[in-house]
């Protein structure tokens, strides 16, 4: 059972509070975090529990708007690469031969490659919005799923009733779908899960390089502009970079907690191969 263990447990009470912060966050936050309620650099009060920015906004309302874009990005980004690396994985495991061979350099190449430094350059070009930013992490987190995918599909292919379908003349088309992704998706959600912990720790990291959407701040903006304006330097990082960084910190763990614990409940056998 996905509650059988300590960590499975504390992976979804993290995430269940997180996701409904990102659900009512806009509606139980004290103030809109565009707007400047206060002078700059606040420290935290009755009235402003983390303080304000540099420009007296509100640092609390703005964590809690920011849970909403963070979320959003990494649930697209994650949902886009599966989509992605389950398709290649299940053609390639499928099709065998020359396609087999083509599908998997190509997802060795993008393996290879120098994870955030890829993520840093397509940023640049694509610029900054939260759907670039969504794409971006996609193209460069989508081959670990195909390959996880493929193994899967492989050992599904070599099974004696897909075999005896395609002896029945079952079609490719019809082995994929009726055995083949039906076969694949316990462990495509799994590595949902896993992708979106990575997606959301992926857009931090670019919006904390300033490559991030300036106007939908997410908790790496927040991050970007505490570094930017001088959080280190005049005492305000405790009550600036803390909280996000923590938060960043919990949802990624919750998500890989759950994440590990689906897989070995969906796929009891992966962990032995």
């Amino acid at each position: 059972m996905l509650f059988g263990t300590s960590s499975s447990t504390i992976g979804t009470v993290l995430l269940a509070v997180i996701v409904f912060v990102a659900i009512f966050g806009t509606s139980i936050s004290p103030y809109d975090p565009r707007d400047v309620v206060a002078r700059p650099y606040l420290a935290p009060s009755a009235a402003h529990w983390l303080g304000t920015n540099d420009i007296g906004q509100d640092i609390f309302s703005e964590i809690l708007w920011g849970t909403r874009v963070s979320l959003l990005i990494g649930l697209i980004a994650a949902t886009a690469a599966i989509v992605v690396g389950t398709l290649v994985g299940v053609v390639a495991s499928l099709a065998g031969g020359l396609v087999d061979q083509v599908l998997m350099r190509f997802t060795d190449v993008v393996l290879t490659l120098p994870f955030l430094p890829l993520a840093i350059v397509l940023a640049a070009f694509l610029g900054p919005s939260l759907w670039n930013t969504a794409l971006v992490i996609a193209l460069v987190i989508w081959a670990r799923p195909a390959r996880v995918v493929r193994s899967q599909g492989l050992s599904i292919c070599s099974r004696t009733y897909v075999e005896a379908a395609h002896a029945l003349g079952g079609g490719f088309f019809h082995v994929l779908r009726l055995h083949v992704v039906p076969g694949v998706i316990p462990l495509a959600l799994s590595q949902f899960i896993l992708a979106t912990s990575g997606a959301i720790l992926t857009e931090a990291s670019l919006a904390f390089l300033g490559l991030g959407d300036p106007i939908q701040k997410s908790w790496g903006t927040i991050l970007y502009y505490a570094q930017a304006r001088g959080a280190f330097l005049n005492g305000t990082w405790p009550w600036w970079v803390l909280p996000p960084g923590f938060l960043i910190s919990a949802t990624v763990l919750g998500f890989a907690l759950v994440g590990r614990s689906l897989e070995s409940v969906l796929m009891p056998r992966l962990r032995q191969h």
